[in-house]
């Protein structure tokens, strides 16, 4: 959602009152809670035409949405796998449908990652990692470093090895966290953990961790290792999209966070950047670089993964294709 779009919906909710804004937050994503809230907080005065406009706008979009299908579940079933073929819609599904089976693993969405290292801290590390595969790359990332160096390493290796979970599976984690996962009596599993997996939360972390994790796990096995490397995408991976890709990337990134994330890119990459804007916005663009002063490396860092993220989504809702560090395969 982009800021014209928290805006309206901030206004909007703003506009229903707190009983109903309440009841619509109980459908968000943490995330979407967190966005919408600090959104709301930062609105102050907001004209009645403004008001009018988000109303009307909810009004029409409304108007044009109905529920059209009984079965959504088996609809869903047979249009992606019309769409994608049986083995990518089977992998796909999965994910979809199995929300119901593991809704215990919300609570944890909703923790600090401190908090959630600290419930897990004594849990074995493949406990850990069935765990932690159910949650967004970031904020598994972020978890994980609340371990030790060992802890971190093996717990990576088994999110990496792993295949696959069975519901049965799922049954037993409900006892060790507070039924964090409800099984459910499907037969096949759940695609969670795998390669792309571990390389989407290797990519959350600063770059001293990675460094050790990747040694961890090639020194367990070194295929395994270079298959991880090979799906991983970092910053300066943006240097073998199109011209095209890098547009559509930048239309979504907010000049201050791209002019800290600049600062630690090489020369070649920031050239990229610039020949992909306009002339007034590249100018303006090197002269704001130039005057900034030294920046922390963790700050660099972190709105380089923003900027990440936001590749990551346009590449999963198929706008761009990016490739990892090898050539054999790119994210879909």
């Amino acid at each position: 959602m982009d800021d014209t779009g928290l805006q309206d919906a901030a206004i909007f909710l703003m506009s229903l009152g707190e009983e109903e804004a309440a009841e619509v937050f109980k459908h968000l994503s943490p995330k979407e809670v967190q966005k919408l809230g600090e959104t709301i907080a930062r609105t102050r005065a907001v004209s009645h035409e403004r008001v009018d406009q988000v109303m009307q706008r909810f009004t029409t979009t409304a108007s044009s949405q109905s529920l059209l299908v009984s079965d959504t579940d088996n609809y869903v079933r047979a249009v992606l796998k019309r769409a994608l073929g049986d083995d990518k819609a089977a992998l796909l599904i999965d994910r979809i449908l199995q929300g119901g089976d593991v809704s215990g693993i919300e609570s944890l969405k909703w923790m600090d990652p401190l908090s959630i290292a600290e419930l897990l801290r004594n849990e074995h590390p493949q406990i850990v990692a069935a765990i932690l595969v159910h949650l967004e790359a970031d904020q598994t990332a972020a978890v994980l470093k609340n371990f030790t160096e060992r802890t971190r390493n093996e717990v990576m290796l088994r999110i990496a090895t792993l295949e696959g979970i069975q519901p049965t599976a799922l049954k037993d984690l409900n006892e060790v966290l507070y039924k964090v996962l409800a099984g459910g009596d499907k037969i096949r599993k759940t695609s969670m953990g795998g390669v792309k997996t571990a390389a989407e939360i290797i990519n959350m972390m600063g770059t001293q961790i990675e460094s050790s994790v990747i040694e961890s796990i090639r020194d367990f096995d070194p295929e395994l290792a270079q298959k991880i490397m090979d799906k991983m995408f970092t910053f300066e991976d943006l240097l073998k999209l199109d011209g095209k890709a890098v547009q559509l990337i930048l239309k979504e990134v907010a000049t201050d966070q791209l002019i800290v994330a600049l600062k630690g890119a090489t020369a070649e990459l920031r050239e990229l950047v610039l020949s992909n804007m306009s002339s007034r916005a590249a100018e303006a663009l090197r002269e704001d670089l130039e005057a900034r002063g030294p920046i922390r490396l963790s700050e660099v860092e972190a709105q380089q993964k923003e900027i990440l993220k936001i590749v990551r989504r346009l590449s999963d809702e198929g706008q761009i294709v990016i490739g990892g560090g090898g050539e054999e395969e790119a994210f879909v």
